[in-house]
């Protein structure tokens, strides 16, 4: 009886598997990215819920629905890289939390989700194995039914094409059946993309972890045996280089290093000191902003290596001292970099690496503020993961919503000397971010007027952007909020130099 269940909830999810690939071929195969992506990935969280609602679970069903329409809502904002990845992690935390498979702890739930993940795409053939030796007899029963079938079949499509011969209208029925067009159907690229589809499908429909998921350790607590020892043991090894004196020193070191590194770049970057002849401030920022970076997170690294929750350097007040000011010191050496990096935006306009840079270093200096919390409260370096993963889930979380394009394109088109800043502005880089840069074009194009043949060039290209975005809108597939804002503000009337510059035709 129970195998019977088991198989019929089996072909169950096979049949809504297969409704679901067939809803993404008309969603998403060779059509725009946008509203679609969020339909089709709400019917997969819907599925999930459907076949595993009654799964388990001390917590309600209604906040893990909340928490899906959460992950997925940056797909309804916009269709970005970013945004299909949060989607694509969140969901896959809420189909192994309906399943009852989500553990507590942030290691235990990033081992998991990872496990999930890597494990797509073998989903569907391990399945597909395992439900053949499951149904071996019943599976040959049916063989032998579909190979009775075989002869009706051939005979009957013979028969068909006589009459199609003999009998005019069944002739003319026929021929209005287009083989190729069932052929174009059926392309090769289409055949994959089911295939993809569905292997995703079915690994929501069925959230499962690989056997071997359970047996990783992220944190594993090293034994009080380990704790003693000679030098000539591994443990007293780590002794003799991460010991009380040793640390001590190393801290010593390190602090008078930071120290004057700290002092130089207060004293030209803050202090108004003249840099060496030959060397300019954009120069100066480049050279240190991404090094310092990496300098703080070696130093983060040691910090956790040396100060073990429990052990015997992280009690002594000498070592927790030394590391709370070269923490501060770290901190500074971060804020540096972000100024080093401002001095150079300033000097080579905005990129998407360029903000990308900043919030990098602002999730370093994060960190590092959560290193020092982590001493001062005495928290295990698990605890360490689960806030720094709380801070980069909610960093990445509210980027999604963030149009990095527009903020760009009007930062440059603000700071450049076309409206009378400081650098000279990149009309290619400009372009390049899309249609959603319009608007800063627009702003820049109104302020010089008939400025020659780079703002005439710059309007054309204006123009055709603005026509492409409006060609891709008519397909509802493409619409999402970012677009629709963007679609309005197209709408509205502009002044963009009706007459002072030539339409393009």
């Amino acid at each position: 009886m129970n195998r019977s269940r088991s198989l019929c909830t089996i072909s169950t999810k096979v049949a809504v598997a297969l409704l679901l690939t067939l809803a993404a071929d008309f969603l998403l195969f060779r059509q725009p990215l946008g509203m679609s992506l969020f339909i089709f990935a709400a019917l997969v969280a819907a599925a999930a819920i459907a076949f595993h609602s009654r799964a388990p679970h001390p917590r309600p069903l209604a906040l893990k629905i909340v928490f899906a329409a959460l992950a997925l809502a940056p797909l309804a904002e916009n269709v970005s890289p970013l945004s299909v990845t949060v989607a694509t992690i969140g969901l896959t935390a809420f189909a192994l939390s309906l399943s009852a498979r989500l553990r507590s702890g942030p290691a235990e739930c990033l081992k998991r989700i990872a496990g999930f993940l890597v494990a797509v795409p073998i989903r569907l053939p391990y399945d597909v194995a395992r439900l053949r030796k499951v149904t071996g007899r019943r599976k040959v029963r049916r063989l032998g039914s579909l190979a009775a079938w075989t002869l009706a079949i051939a005979l009957g499509a013979v028969f068909v094409a006589l009459f199609g011969i003999a009998n005019p209208v069944i002739g003319y029925w026929m021929s209005l059946i287009d083989l190729r067009v069932i052929l174009d159907f059926l392309d090769i690229w289409r055949l994959a993309f089911w295939l993809g589809v569905a292997g995703i499908v079915w690994s929501f429909l069925r959230p499962r972890l690989p056997g071997w998921a359970p047996k990783w350790r992220i944190f594993t607590p090293r034994p009080a045996a380990e704790a003693h020892g000679s030098v000539d043991t591994p443990a007293g090894l780590h002794q003799s280089i991460f010991g009380t004196a040793a640390i001590l020193r190393a801290l010593v070191v390190f602090n008078i290093i930071f120290a004057l590194q700290t002092v130089l770049d207060g004293a030209y970057l803050w202090g108004g000191v003249e840099l060496p002849a030959g060397l300019t401030y954009a120069a100066y920022a480049h050279r240190g902003a991404y090094a310092l970076i990496v300098t703080a997170l070696l130093a983060a690294i040691f910090v956790l290596l040396a100060l073990r929750p429990g052990s015997a350097t992280s009690a002594d007040r000498r070592v927790r001292g030394l590391v709370y000011l070269w923490s501060v010191q770290n901190f500074v050496l971060v804020i540096s970099s972000i100024l080093r990096l401002d001095l150079y935006v300033d000097a080579y306009s905005l990129t998407y690496w360029r903000v990308a840079a900043f919030i990098w270093m602002g999730l370093v200096a994060a960190g590092i503020i959560l290193i020092m919390a982590r001493i001062a409260l005495e928290k295990s370096n698990e605890w360490l993961l689960g806030a720094n993963m709380l801070t980069l889930s909610a960093v990445l979380y509210i980027s999604c919503f963030v149009n990095f394009a527009a903020i760009i394109a009007q930062y440059n088109v603000s700071h450049s000397r076309a409206m009378d800043g400081g650098s000279e502005l990149d009309w290619y880089y400009l372009r390049s971010l899309g249609p959603q840069a319009i608007p800063a074009i627009d702003t820049v194009l109104n302020h010089m007027g008939d400025a020659g043949a780079v703002a005439r060039t710059s309007l054309v290209s204006r123009h055709y952007e603005a026509d492409r975005f409006r060609e891709l809108q008519q397909n509802w597939r493409a619409w999402s909020f970012r677009n629709l804002r963007l679609a309005a503000y197209l709408d509205r009337p502009s002044p963009l130099l009706s007459g002072a510059m030539p339409q393009p035709q």
